[in-house]
């Protein structure tokens, strides 16, 4: 029986599972399975799995689609290790990963724990420049957990992991979005421990392009509003901070356009911070360069996607049947 199982939801996404499975073919420690779980994929990748069935211990599964929480419930119910651990299909593996995460576990015992992520140097220089964008403390890095924090510490799905007595008392992932965020808070509510291992850290893709990117991180900010139906003491003003910075944004161009220029000043000097912040973490003009954009897109697209759920949701009254919605996705 292996010591951990790691478990990957999959839709489409052949040429990302190889470099995903590659890297684990090549940890410095071996005591895991690999579970690949295709959700309805219309494009799967079995033969990809199957190439690496003499380096690891990898197991495939087809099913129909319902989505990637429970294709991870799937998962899980086929494991045998005695903790899950869950990447998303666009996350590289550094090799030293499950030795390093034994070894925390080994000196700090948790219930579950999560990792940071990074941009690997084959990434494009605008997968890069996201990269940075999601973990700045310039832009929501510190309200999502980095090396500097703005609230409890919430492992995310492309690189998280808890006990088989966490899950056999709390239940998997429920299908919807911020799915980890709703199954770290269950988990918390149990009287679980979680923490950060910050030595356990992968390389997450994240989007190839920014229209991509500004559909998730919209998305990221409608599901905080979802959350908050779910668990009303969830919503903290940090969280507002994205969606303040666009009204402040706003009404700073309102006023440079309208009053004086020197009302642009604040929002030069931000993007500036940015530039010189990115440029002295990637040591490339290019990256400093589109991480600018990529900053802006995040803060934008999140700011927004709150906005929009709070009006729609809270002002309006739609949504307020959210644990009923859920119950009727199969993922209780």
């Amino acid at each position: 029986m292996p010591k951990y199982s790691v478990i990957v939801p999959v839709y489409n996404r052949i040429d990302e599972v190889d470099d995903l499975l590659r890297s684990l073919s090549r940890q410095s420690m071996t005591d895991f399975e690999t579970i690949i779980v295709e959700d309805g994929s219309t494009e799967p990748c079995q033969q990809t799995v199957d190439h690496y069935k003499d380096k690891l211990d990898v197991k495939y599964f087809y099913k129909e689609n319902e989505g990637r929480s429970i294709a991870r419930n799937y998962g899980i119910e086929r494991s045998s290790g005695q903790y899950l651990i869950f990447f998303d299909s666009d996350c590289v593996i550094p090799a030293d990963y499950f030795e390093k995460l034994d070894k925390s576990l080994s000196a700090r015992k948790l219930d579950c724990f999560g990792g940071p992520d990074a941009a690997h140097s084959s990434f494009t220089p605008v997968q890069k420049a996201i990269s940075f964008a999601m973990t700045s403390f310039l832009t929501t890095g510190g309200i999502r957990g980095g090396k500097v924090q703005l609230e409890k510490f919430v492992p995310r799905s492309f690189n998280m992991g808890y006990s088989r007595e966490v899950y056999n008392r709390v239940g998997g992932f429920r299908e919807m979005f911020s799915e980890d965020i709703d199954m770290s808070t269950r988990i918390r509510q149990a009287g679980f421990s979680i923490g950060l291992i910050r030595d356990a850290e992968v390389y997450h893709k994240r989007r190839v392009d920014f229209r991509k990117f500004w559909r998730q991180v919209h998305v990221f900010g409608m599901s905080r509003i979802t959350l908050k139906l779910l668990y009303p003491d969830s919503l903290k003003i940090v969280h507002t901070l994205p969606a303040l910075a666009v009204i402040i944004g706003i009404l700073l161009l309102a006023l440079g356009i309208f009053v004086s220029p020197w009302w642009l000043l604040p929002l030069g000097v931000y993007i500036v911070a940015i530039f010189l912040a990115a440029l002295a973490s990637t040591r490339s003009l290019q990256i400093a360069a589109l991480a600018v954009p990529a900053s802006i897109i995040q803060i934008v697209g999140y700011g927004t996607g709150f906005i929009r759920a709070y009006f729609t949701k809270i002002i309006l009254g739609r949504g307020r049947d959210i644990n009923q919605e859920i119950a009727m996705r199969k993922g209780k």
